[in-house]
């Protein structure tokens, strides 16, 4: 069962490190798309295939934090270990969600990028800094890091996207 375990955290680990590398290189060729007023086809394909990235290391997300939440609330108490996951869950949640707003294009651009950006960046730190440092976390400072994030990255990608439409 150990090996599960670390099979499970090692992709989760994964589809993070995947997730962060993808949504860079999603904001860098949107910000190149936009940069000259129009996304052409062959800038639209390169695109896709970041997209079809981001969509891999969301599942493995979803799969293995779901199953790292089991695993924890049938081993130890429900303290931050479980907070945690819960709140990478509701990264993920929040990820799914603004992915498929923003392809209904129900979402702007001044936030939809911002929020993918500031959320996977979200996801990619804490974990580093909860793993690294052995921090515990409460769901207060969670969400109080998370809207932060937001709030930063949508002052930062609406200023490189004012700057380049110059």
């Amino acid at each position: 069962m150990e090996i599960i375990l670390l099979l499970a955290v090692i992709l989760q680990s994964a589809g993070i490190s995947l997730g962060m590398g993808g949504s860079t290189l999603a904001i860098s060729n949107f910000f190149v798309a936009i940069a000259d007023g129009t996304i052409d086809p062959a800038e639209r394909k390169m695109m896709g295939v970041v997209y079809v990235v981001l969509k891999v290391a969301l599942g493995l997300i979803f799969v293995t934090t779901t199953y790292l939440i089991g695993s924890a609330l049938t081993t130890v108490e429900l303290g931050s270990v479980a907070t945690f996951l819960f709140a990478q869950l509701l990264i993920a949640f929040v990820l799914l969600l603004n992915s498929i707003l923003m392809t209904k294009r129900i979402v702007p651009s001044s936030l939809g990028p911002a929020i993918q950006a500031g959320s996977w960046y979200t996801l990619g730190i804490l974990t580093t800094l909860v793993g690294m440092l052995d921090m515990k976390i409460t769901m207060g400072l969670f969400l109080l890091w998370y809207a932060t994030a937001i709030v930063v990255a949508i002052l930062v990608v609406n200023g490189i996207m004012r700057y380049l439409r110059k």
